[in-house]
């Protein structure tokens, strides 16, 4: 892995600590000021924003290992772990939505008035100001480098910004008699949460699984390699994603007749094409095979 390939899992690591010392204090100061005001939304608020704090602690990992290079025991090296890192946080995103619509659910069963819902209602809108914040600062970075860990953490700082304030809403609703709202606000964002999850998953599933789904990407493929000169034929064009990577193996059929050097500029040729049309590439080999005509 050379060393511009390790600037995107840099960037990415920098924004994720940035994120869980961000989530530690505001999960800290939401369950204090929770307790104070005897809120349960806030309080569970609170309880998520630690528990994120510990999904972003686990993107950070994955991100920090992405970089090793290859070795012994993992030949292609590390680069899945970000993916295997993105898995592991849409699964504890699903016990975070679980956590919440139960609590929501007793909320609804037993309603109770808030104390102090201004400093409450302040709380929440500071969290879910920053919140929106951090995950603005780390959608930008995920979509700029294609990391798919970060880019999960991100879409569940836009819940934690959007369970914030729609407790503020029924923080206020509960402080004008409507005490219900508080429940059904939190049964609402574990929903949200539990469709997020679904999200992540299927992606970082079918990442570990080697799967590539663009037949457009390789059809482009195929009709542009077969515009070269000495190619007879494309014999298969196999992709797999590596992290943010893709690797694969490209097949085609040349003239028997070829020289060496003959092959070696097409398979410069060939991986200039596959470069173009695919980003990023990590790293493609090209097999070449002699036409039965030649």
């Amino acid at each position: 892995m050379t060393a511009n390939s390790h600037e995107p899992f840099l960037a990415g690591e920098r924004i994720a600590k940035l994120s869980v010392l961000t989530l530690l204090i505001i999960g800290v100061i939401e369950l204090l000021v929770g307790r104070l005001s005897l809120s349960l939304g806030l309080s569970a608020d609170g309880v998520t924003s630690l528990f994120d704090a510990l999904v972003s602690l686990i993107v950070w990992l994955g991100l920090h290992f992405s970089r090793r290079r290859p070795d012994a025991r993992f030949h292609f090296g590390y680069q899945k772990v970000e993916t295997l890192a993105a898995f592991l946080v849409a699964i504890s995103m699903i016990g975070v939505a679980i956590y919440i619509i139960f609590v929501s659910y007793l909320k609804f069963l037993d309603p109770r008035p808030i104390s102090y819902p201004s400093i409450a209602m302040v709380t929440l809108l500071v969290a879910g100001f920053l919140s929106m914040y951090r995950a603005i600062q780390m959608r930008t970075v995920a979509t700029k480098y294609g990391l798919l860990s970060l880019r999960t953490d991100a879409n569940n700082s836009i819940k934690d910004a959007t369970a914030s304030f729609v407790i503020f809403v029924s923080t206020l609703g509960s402080s004008l008699g409507l005490l219900e709202l508080d429940a059904v606000g939190g049964i609402i964002i574990g929903i949200y949460i539990l469709g997020v999850a679904y999200v992540a998953i299927k992606e970082a599933s079918l990442i570990l699984l080697d799967a590539c789904e663009s037949p457009e990407m390789t059809s482009e493929l195929t009709t542009a390699l077969k515009t070269l000169s000495g190619i007879s034929d494309i014999v298969s064009i196999k992709l797999r994603p590596s992290g943010r990577y893709l690797t694969g193996v490209v097949t085609v059929t040349v003239a028997g007749s070829e020289t060496v050097a003959d092959t070696e500029r097409l398979r410069k040729e060939i991986r200039d094409i596959i470069s173009r049309i695919l980003e990023p590439v990590e790293d493609i080999t090209v097999v070449f095979r002699a036409s039965q005509d030649g």
